[in-house]
C-alpha cells in the first residue's frame, strides 16, 4: 500500500485539504487558522500522498534541541493501513535531519490507536497533562511522551 507514498512541504495554498481531512478525522480539529499560524511562525508542515491523491499531514516544531509533535493526520478511509506510521517516521526523520535530541507529543487519552502506534514507534509515556484536550463531555487528559532522537 505504500509504493506511490510520498511527502513534500505544506503550504498556505494547500490548507483548505488540509482541513478537510482535519475535520474528517478529528471531533475536535484544528482550524484553518492553527495552520495557518503555524506556517507562518515557521513550524514544519508536511503533507503525504499516495500518489497524486493527498491522504494526510504532519507539523513539527523545533525548540532549541528537542521535537515537538503537534499534529498527524491521516485520512479515514486511508487508516488502518500503516500509513500513520510513514508519516510518524518522515516526520521523525525530519527533527533528526535537525539535530532535535528528544521528541515530545501529547495524546487524547482515548485515542488507543494512535498511542499504539506511538508506542510501537519507540514513545514512551512520560506524564499525564490533566483537561488537557476540549471532550465532547467537558475536558479530557492528555497523555505526555517522548522518544529519544539522537544521543548527545
Amino acid at each position: 500500500m505504500t509504493d506511490g507514498l510520498s511527502f513534500r512541504p505544506m503550504t498556505a495554498a494547500d490548507l483548505d485539504a488540509v482541513v478537510a481531512i482535519e475535520f474528517a478525522a478529528f471531533s475536535h480539529p484544528w482550524t484553518r487558522g492553527i495552520f495557518a499560524d503555524c506556517l507562518k511562525t515557521g513550524y514544519e508542515g508536511w503533507l503525504m500522498f499516495l500518489g497524486a491523491q493527498q491522504i494526510g499531514h504532519g507539523v513539527i516544531n523545533r525548540v532549541l534541541d528537542e521535537a515537538h509533535l503537534l499534529n498527524i493526520t491521516v485520512k479515514p478511509e486511508n487508516q488502518g493501513q500503516g500509513l500513520g506510521l510513514k508519516l510518524l517516521e518522515h516526520l521523525m526523520a525530519r527533527a533528526q535531519a535537525q539535530e532535535c535530541l528528544t521528541c515530545y507529543l501529547e495524546v487524547r487519552e482515548s485515542n488507543a490507536p494512535a498511542y499504539r502506534l506511538y508506542e510501537r514507534f519507540g514513545f514512551n509515556e512520560i506524564g499525564r497533562r490533566r483537561d488537557y484536550y476540549p471532550a465532547a463531555d467537558g475536558r479530557e487528559d492528555a497523555l505526555v511522551m517522548a522518544y529519544t532522537l539522537l544521543d548527545d
